[in-house]
């Protein structure tokens, strides 16, 4: 029996271009289902925040089959933040399809998968997705590709790109437009006569680096990766090469494959598949797999470092333990530490108390999800506010800077460059599109850090803004980010219709009537610049004394609402938000006036002795 040809593809689009749903249609029209399997829509997107959020989080593996072939699918994130899924996952793969929206264009999350895959010589296929879009601009897209691919020093070959068109939701690709519909066979049809098969290796020595991590409850830490040379077997002696070079000798004790969108067992996996391994509990990405007799270690992986991290600590406020199912420093370092053994774009540092923990990502979505998947297993805490990673070049301080693109009516332009110039930001182009201005900046993470929000406001919620890593720069000086203080609760106990009612010129509320509150907890944004202290649990004298006419009505201003990312986007210095599975609030890291007060005066006498 013949071997059978495998190629391993990966599918890299920005956020919300159409990823997972032309995934869908591979595992849809190539049998993978039986007729009576109830299927859901975006069938990868497992996970329930990528469900609710529209996003792919983590990077996860299908494969379907098309004649001879096996076509091992990868699923990348588009998000920036996520980068060190996709940096790995590329290395894994014979071609990548780069799905662009026929409207927008490639946008920056695009290129940033891109240049890694031209790097390693990868040669794309163009699909121009959504065609039937009103707004589409099918060719002025195509020549923005070619524009993309001569600025990331594309060679000849990976430029002579193949071009499809379809509309992924309807499950149809085709070789020109106005062709007639034949599901995505065109796409089949092209990735199997475009790309080589992977080479037949199953004689030569054992080769497979790991390049993705999963947890089994029962079989414990699985390495993922593919099989580069020689043939994987169950109960088979190998040695592990770690990243420092060390080696050590370990069995194989579980093998398994991906048929359709599970795990196979299998005894043997061949050359150019993708294998999942077990028996081996501190294996960790980058690690080579070799045979025992032949050690040829692969370069191991590098993954881009943090650019943010926050403090992670121990919840402390009056309300702590309620909700919550596990609250003590020994639940959150472990959960800190399982969290590592899956996500290797995350670092976890202990603190000069046990009760924090200093953890650092890519960006601030990708520290949120791992905050809201805590928060959703019953853990309780308190996160600190973020903070950019500084680098030392030369003696000299530089920052991570990002370039962000804002596409905005034309009557906001003014406001956003305003903003954006008053976070040190640097303008780079500007243009316009179907009456959008298309605005480009480089500003600091330090600054963007509060702007999402802003810029929700400004534009009304009519703008697009889009953020994408772009390197490290000199520090670009001090920014004040928050021009409002807040309104902090001076008494424990429940907020009364009639208080808030009498502070609402004073500023915006994030609680209602009814909503307990506790000393120190931050109750709402404060019109001026500075902080100040309320009762919001005073409550209307009662007397026996009729006043004169009647009570006027209390028409309250409806509440902020707090979520995650607005809250760590809000907090200043000395400002903690508390994450519990049924609420989320923002307090003082000191909750009574006097503690505040000390602490700022001892912050002042520490300034002083340093100058």
């Amino acid at each position: 029996m013949s071997k059978q040809k495998i190629i391993n593809i990966a599918v890299i689009a920005h956020v919300d271009a159409g990823k997972s749903t032309l995934v869908d249609a591979f595992l849809n029209q190539s049998g993978v289902f039986k007729p009576n399997e109830e299927v859901k829509e975006l069938i990868m997107d497992s996970n329930d925040l990528e469900r609710e959020r529209g996003i792919t989080i983590y990077s996860k593996n299908c494969s379907v089959f098309y004649k001879d072939y096996k076509i091992n699918i990868v699923d990348t994130p588009g998000h920036a933040d996520f980068s060190s899924e996709v940096e790995r996952i590329i290395q894994t793969v014979d071609t990548v399809i780069l799905l662009v929206d026929s409207s927008e264009g490639p946008m920056p999350q695009t290129r940033f998968v891109l240049q890694k895959s031209l790097e390693l010589g990868l040669r794309p296929i163009l699909v121009i997705n959504k065609i039937d879009k009103k707004d589409a601009r099918i060719q002025e897209v195509i020549d923005l590709v070619y524009e993309l691919f001569f600025d990331l020093n594309a060679n000849d070959e990976q430029i002579n790109f193949p071009i499809l068109y379809g509309i992924a939701k309807e499950g149809l690709v085709k070789y020109h437009e106005d062709d007639p519909d034949n599901g995505i066979a065109p796409l089949f049809e092209t990735i199997v006569s475009y790309v080589e098969p992977y080479p037949d290796k199953d004689d030569e020595p054992l080769q497979m680096q790991v390049s993705n991590l999963a947890y089994d409850d029962y079989i414990g830490r699985l390495g993922i990766g593919r099989v580069f040379k020689g043939t994987l077997r169950t109960g088979e002696q190998v040695v592990l090469v770690k990243n420092d070079g060390t080696q050590e000798k370990c069995t194989i004790t579980k093998l398994f494959i991906y048929e359709g969108i599970k795990r196979k067992p299998v005894n043997e996996a061949h050359s150019g598949d993708i294998a999942i391994i077990a028996g081996i509990p501190d294996i960790s990405i980058g690690e080579t797999v070799c045979d025992r007799d032949h050690i040829d270690p692969l370069p191991p992986i590098h993954i881009d470092d943090p650019t943010l991290s926050m403090n992670f600590m121990v919840n402390t406020s009056p309300f702590a333990g309620r909700s919550g199912k596990y609250v003590t420093s020994r639940n959150l370092k472990e959960r800190l530490e399982k969290e590592l053994e899956v996500n290797v774009g995350l670092k976890v540092e202990p603190t000069a108390t046990t009760d924090t923990f200093k953890v650092s990502g890519r960006g601030e979505l990708g520290l949120t999800i791992l905050i809201e998947n805590m928060r959703r297993e019953g853990y309780e805490l308190a996160i600190s506010k973020p903070q950019v990673i500084y680098k030392t070049i030369d003696g000299q301080r530089y920052e991570p800077v990002e370039k962000v693109i804002c596409e905005v009516p034309a009557q906001y332009e003014g406001y956003v460059i305003s903003k954006l110039n008053l976070r040190n930001g640097i303008m780079q182009n500007i243009s316009e599109r179907n009456n959008y201005k298309i605005i480009e900046f480089l500003v600091s993470t330090r600054g963007l850090i509060g702007f999402r929000s802003e810029f929700i406001n400004t534009t009304r919620g009519e703008g697009i803004l889009i953020r994408q890593f772009e390197d490290y720069m000199p520090y670009m000086g001090e920014i004040n980010t928050r021009g409002n203080g807040v309104m902090i609760s001076n008494a424990n106990g429940v907020a009364m219709t009639y208080s808030i009612w009498n502070l609402q010129e004073r500023g915006s509320f994030f609680i209602g009537p009814q909503t307990e509150v506790y000393e120190g907890m931050i109750v709402g944004v404060c019109s001026k610049d500075m902080d100040m202290e309320v009762n919001p649990t005073k409550n209307k004298k009662a007397t026996a004394v009729r006043s004169e006419g009647r009570d006027e009505a209390m028409k309250l201003v409806p509440p902020i609402q707090l979520t995650l990312e607005y809250a760590l986007e809000f907090i200043d210095d000395d400002e903690l938000v508390e994450v519990t599975p049924d609420a989320i609030r923002l307090r003082k890291r000191y909750l009574t006036s006097m503690d505040r007060l000390n602490a700022f005066r001892l912050k002042k006498k520490l300034e002083e002795t340093a100058e």
